[in-house]
């Protein structure tokens, strides 16, 4: 299996109550033109189905050393289950996939030749494309444009989706433990905010098989998310990385934005109904 060109590049991906995707997951790690050096899985323990059966399977398929299962208690959250992968990662450069993502085959190939073409980029992304049910993949195009991502339009919305970021190993952050929604958009945010340049590539380099705000998992929970978002700015105002005129501006955008979420949400059970 590792006879493409290797990447210096370790993937972490939490898995809880995932059976049924994470098998396609992993696949898509594997069919990189630029294969990652490794791949940690992370299981949950408080998982009800036979996520960690289904993990052992899928290690037991590829080259032992590729994947790493790691065990971690009772469900604690995506925070804790992504910080215990990057603390065991050994590649210089880190990536995430959520269990019920995927990857374009090149998305690992054009991220880290561009973040090893510019080394003062600490951390990357990229879009990540709904792919509708019989949807195919789109080819990419020759012409693409990769944009700065300042702290003010991160504040603005988070572009900077988990499944799509590639970071250096070595920053000296970690998702906020005990933050179990918008914990991703808070560490962004403390990165950028820290002064560290950050990268977007206009490219679908991830797919997710569900909407946005679709009628299940955490992207079903919208109240809790936007709970999750005003404690993200909360937290940037209480250690000054955002004044308090800044944190109510944004909190009232926040709101203007979940009220758009809920009605989203209500159109597609709506459509899904119909």
């Amino acid at each position: 299996m590792l006879t493409k060109s290797q990447a210096s590049v370790s993937v972490v991906i939490p898995c809880l109550n995932c059976e049924g995707t994470i098998r396609r997951a992993v696949t898509s790690v594997a069919e990189q033109t630029w294969q990652p050096t490794e791949v940690i899985l992370v299981v949950d323990n408080g998982s009800i189905d036979q996520t960690l059966s289904r993990l052992r399977e899928i290690g037991a398929s590829f080259e032992p050393s590729w994947i790493k299962v790691i065990e971690i208690g009772d469900n604690r959250g995506p925070s804790i289950a992504r910080n215990t992968g990057w603390n065991v990662a050994t590649q210089p450069y880190l990536t995430f996939l959520d269990a019920d993502d995927a990857w374009q085959p090149r998305k690992v190939e054009i991220q880290l030749k561009y973040m090893q073409a510019h080394p003062e980029v600490a951390i990357t992304g990229h879009r990540l494309h709904w792919l509708r049910e019989g949807e195919k993949l789109n080819p990419l195009p020759d012409q693409y444009i990769i944009k700065p991502v300042t702290k003010w339009m991160m504040l603005a919305s988070n572009r900077l989706s988990t499944s799509t970021v590639m970071l250096k190993r070595d920053l000296d952050v970690r998702f906020a433990p005990a933050k179990r929604h918008s914990e991703d958009y808070l560490l962004w945010l403390r990165i950028i905010s820290s002064g560290y340049k950050a990268e977007f590539i206009d490219l679908d380099l991830a797919y997710r098989y569900k909407a946005p705000y679709g009628m299940g998992g955490l992207s079903g929970q919208l109240w809790a998310m936007e709970k999750g978002e005003l404690d993200t700015y909360q937290t940037l105002c209480n250690e000054n990385m955002i004044s308090l005129h800044a944190l109510l501006v944004l909190s009232a955008f926040s709101i203007v934005k979940y009220i758009r979420r809920v009605m989203i949400s209500r159109l597609l059970v709506r459509r899904h109904d119909e």
